[in-house]
């Protein structure tokens, strides 16, 4: 991670070194510890990967990292320096005066702290220099004996990963994809992260008797991080002709192999294998530029060949299997009865788990999620331990992290996915380390913290969230993350990380004194800490020792720390650097005044606290990016709030659930009528339309929107929203609602809409439905509510070629919905609300295509379920919520006049209900229907969260 810290630091110096004016004192020493930093990132490339087997290393890298974080302190102490007061009169110039003096001292000292800096960055290259004459390393080479640390890696993962159950499956499907009878070359690629036990399973299939009798001609290559192509090729060339030598050992391989260049080499295996059956392994592929090295000595020659590989990247996968996507196979993690039979059988030898060792062994295997390499690594633990009490075990599991973290194998094996990180992604993997285990973790919030912690490369003709988003994909195509909630058009809320994996991610952290993690009140954390992360903070959480270099304070708040009150001292001087302030759901209910003391200050998040108000000071954080009050209790922003420039995400709402509709209510707030100087919002909800149409021509400034909020909006203000609207070419969602249930929200002054609208939402009465609806060609989510159309409004709708998620919500007053043929073609989600005419659905074959969920809420006329709902291939659930006793009745039936038939293939059916002010699924199966019963057992319902329908 030091090759990332002191880039990052070489970026913000490039930028300070621009200003020549204000830099005399220290321009010179500030220059020269840019070159010397510049000159060694090189160097740190390597390093990273090589610093847990060489401790006169580790040392190097760390003075590296503390003078690149002792300069980057020191540019910031500088930026409060020249952020002078801008106030008028004479008390503003008394107090101009008073500041220049203290200032000119304190540039004084920070150019004296510079000059030092310069001393150590001096001292430290050339501590770097004689490292590197001393093993012979070049700046831009490798060491000479990385080779050796390459080969220890390449043979640990040799090692059988874990002695595996549950793998005749797998291992069965895999045989069926080598075997088939198509005669091109085809290739099948296993995927999934370290130590699932990818290589053990392809060793049984590559050993299997029958993949041997099929494939003469085999060879097993492991390629791993650091690989030489020509030694791999001259591998797979022994291996090839060995079947050739079986009747005489003694026959060479090909003249003058060894000395033999790439080109030659691939001359050689291509023609070899030109008229034969053969499988190639290529285990542990870690980028494509491996395959692309290879692929092209195997030939596709209609034999029936085979490449079977194996990476951690499914990037690497779906790639490499481009022809044949249906050969990429997602290796899982073990199922809890697997994963139970292998804990047993590692320590008992097959036999059962004692009953009093039963509820400690699930919630150590709980911890491992699966991982038969962490099952391996753990049971080995518990296998020396007391097996006739609890006490051992229940310690076991208390240090669970420290216990894995001791295993060489399991720690070996998850560094490397770390090491092969470019720098830019490992601050963004260790910031995993700051969040509790097993909460899942927002998508934007993340990406708006590691824009704030300075992660986040800018490249040009993309938004910085968009570059953060990119970083995400990446990690989670490594599979170091995984999706832990998608948005019903397929876009990440939420991720979580495997437990292990983050036990690893902790314990590089904490080397790297990447984070500090408190979860008592006596924690101690070092002194030169740069984040701080609070987990179930108590009430005096204030008193806490705050570090003088601390960047980022976030806190976590569990049910048993909250309080009715909560105050934290952020006056002290410790926090005067403070970039990151995220106090989301901290009891709260006065915002903290010294707050806006904290001038570097990027993120501020109040989330979920009682906070009401915010003062007009808020204008002193100039650099703040993002301001986070979703679901506070502010209403009102003042006008100080105009002076940050800087402002990308401005979130100002909150959802109220209606008491008899599990659909949520929108709150919003009363914002400056000069909001349009804001230049650099690009998310602002939800904003309040009912004070003044000026305010809403303001909008029409804000050409960086991607998404935009509206509520209370009158039918007299339709105009003036609709001019702003076509000036913001770069909206992705709007959200449009009305003052009440039977206010006219006028959207038809709409001629050019944003191009690129993904989601859209109106909410209020339609005098019909907008025609430029149906040229929004990118949008993918669609929430109709109130409108009270009587015209078929699926007519205007049907051919929207991106549409995935659909709702009604009192929608339309006519009898009969008909979802044609050929409409519709990529819903997957329809939601059908209170239309309370509504007497019957037909869906014609070809219509729908893809829809996998429909849910039909207080359509209380509705007579049947909807006619040729067979034609719905995809439908997986089906839900009924609050509907008529008749109709219920008919689903109950099997025979004549009744519904069951129609709908007993669907997976999942279910009639939900108001039960003691909660709504409840109960599955159909469930009823009894068949049995003639009239309620479902309390047994048998279940609770379902799928009416959170909120944008």
């Amino acid at each position: 991670m030091a090759e990332g810290v002191v880039t990052f630091l070489l970026t913000k110096l490039a930028d300070f070194l621009l200003d020549k004016e204000k830099l005399a004192e220290v321009k010179d020493e500030a220059e020269y510890v840019s070159d010397e930093l510049e000159f060694m990132t090189a160097f740190l490339r390597l390093a990273d990967a090589m610093e847990d087997t060489d401790s006169a290393l580790k040392l190097l890298i760390k003075k590296v990292r503390d003078v690149a974080y002792d300069t980057e302190d020191s540019l910031d102490e500088f930026r409060l320096c020249l952020a002078n007061d801008n106030g008028h009169g004479v008390f503003s110039c008394f107090r101009k005066i008073c500041r220049s003096i203290k200032d000119a001292r304190a540039r004084r000292r920070i150019a004296s702290k510079i000059q030092g800096i310069k001393s150590r960055v001096i001292s430290i290259s050339e501590s770097h220099r004689r490292y590197c004459n001393k093993n012979n390393i070049m700046v831009h080479g490798s060491s000479s004996n990385s080779s050796t640390r390459t080969e220890c890696r390449r043979d640990a993962l040799l090692v059988e990963e874990a002695d595996l159950v549950g793998i005749d499956k797998p291992k069965t499907q895999l045989i069926e994809r080598l075997l088939g009878t198509k005669s091109r070359r085809e290739v099948v690629s296993v995927v999934g992260m370290g130590g699932l036990g990818k290589t053990t399973l392809v060793k049984r299939v590559y050993d299997d008797p029958d993949v041997k009798k099929h494939f003469k001609f085999r060879a097993w290559i492991t390629v791993s991080q650091s690989y030489k192509t020509e030694d791999l090729l001259k591998h797979m060339i022994q291996q090839l002709f060995r079947v050739l030598r079986k009747p005489d050992p003694r026959k060479p391989d090909p003249h003058g192999v060894d000395g033999m260049e790439y080109d030659m080499l691939m001359t050689i295996i291509n023609s070899f294998l030109q008229q034969r059956k053969y499988l190639i392994v290529l285990d542990d592929v870690w980028h494509i530029d491996a395959w692309d090295a290879f692929k092209h000595a195997l030939p596709n020659n209609n034999h029936g060949s085979r490449v079977l590989l194996t990476t951690r990247n499914s990037g690497v996968a779906s790639v490499c299997c481009m022809e044949f996507p249906k050969n990429v196979y997602p290796l899982n993690p073990l199922s809890p009865e697997e994963s139970h039979a292998l804990f047993c059988k590692k320590i008992f030898d097959k036999s059962c788990c004692p009953r009093h060792l039963k509820k400690v062994a699930e919630k150590i295997l709980g911890r491992c999620e699966g991982l038969p390499l962490a099952i391996v690594a753990i049971s080995g633990v518990l296998a020396t331990k007391d097996k006739s009490g609890i006490d051992e075990w229940e310690m076991v599991h208390r240090s669970l992290g420290a216990e894995l973290e001791d295993n060489n194998k399991l720690k070996s094996i998850l560094s490397l996915s770390y090491n092969d990180l470019p720098y830019y992604l490992k601050s963004c993997l260790l910031y995993f380390s700051i969040f509790p285990k097993g909460n899942p973790i927002e998508r934007m919030r993340l990406v708006r913290l590691w824009i704030a912690e300075g992660f986040v490369i800018e490249k040009g003709g993309t938004t910085i969230e968009e570059v953060a988003g990119g970083y995400l994909n990446e990690l989670l195509k490594r599979s170091l993350v995984q999706v832990e909630e998608s948005t019903s058009y397929g876009r990440v809320k939420t991720y979580r990380i495997h437990d292990v994996l983050q036990e690893s991610i902790i314990s590089k952290a904490r080397d790297q004194e990447f984070v500090a993690v408190a979860k008592e009140t006596c924690t101690v954390w070092p002194e030169k800490v740069r984040r701080v992360s609070i987990h179930n903070a108590p009430q005096h959480i204030q008193n806490i020792h705050m570090s003088s270099r601390l960047r980022s304070l976030l806190m976590f708040w569990g049910v048993d720390s909250l309080s009715e009150s909560f105050k934290i001292n952020l006056s002290s001087g410790g926090l005067r650097l403070l970039n990151v302030l995220d106090l989301q759901g901290a009891p709260l209910k006065e915002f903290p005044n010294e707050v806006v003391n904290l001038f570097l200050l990027k993120y501020l998040s109040l989330r979920y606290t009682k906070v009401h108000s915010i003062p007009n000071s808020i204008g002193n954080l100039q650099n703040l990016e993002t301001l986070d009050l979703k679901h506070s209790h502010v209403t009102e922003l003042p006008v100080g709030i105009l002076k940050l420039q800087k402002l990308r995400h401005l979130l100002v709402y909150r959802y109220q659930r209606e008491h008899d509709n599990p659909i949520h209510t929108k709150y919003g707030f009363k914002a400056p009528v000069k909001i349009g100087c804001l230049q650099s919002v690009q998310k602002l909800c939800f904003i309040e339309a009912k004070h003044g149409i000026r305010l809403l021509m303001e909008l029409g400034k804000l050409n960086q929107l991607r998404r935009l909020g509206i509520v209370k909006l009158r039918k007299e203000h339709g105009k003036a929203l609709c001019s702003s609207i076509e000036n913001l070419g770069n909206l992705r969602a709007l959200s449009v609602t009305s003052t009440k249930e039977n206010e006219i929200i006028d959207m038809q002054y709409l001629s050019s809409p944003p191009p690129f609208l993904q989601q859209l939402y109106l909410t209020g009465r339609l005098e019909k439905l907008p025609e430029w609806i149906s040229s929004l060609h990118f949008l993918v989510k669609l929430v109709l509510k109130w409108t009270g159309l009587h015209d078929d409004p699926l007519v205007s709708l049907q051919h929207l070629p991106n549409l995935v998620h659909l709702e009604f919500v009192q929608v339309y007053a006519g009898e009969r919905l008909c979802f044609k043929r050929g409409g519709f073609q990529r819903l997957r989600i329809l939601g059908l609300n209170k239309l309370n005419r509504l007497k019957s659905i037909t869906v014609q074959k070809g219509g729908m295509p893809c829809l996998q969920t429909l849910i039909v809420h207080g359509c209380r006329l509705l007579q049947r379920v909807p006619f040729g709902i067979q034609h719905l291939p995809e439908l997986k659930v089906l839900d009924f919520v609050d509907m008529p006793d008749d109709f219920i009745k008919r689903l109950r039936l099997d025979g004549e006049g009744g519904d069951y038939l129609k709908i007993r293939n669907i997976p999942e059916v279910y009639c939900t209900h108001q039960i003691n002010g909660n709504w409840e699924a109960c599955s159909v199966e469930s009823f009894g229907f068949m049995n003639g019963e009239n309620s479902p057992s309390p047994n048998t319902r279940m609770k379902r969260s799928i009416y959170n329908w909120k944008p």
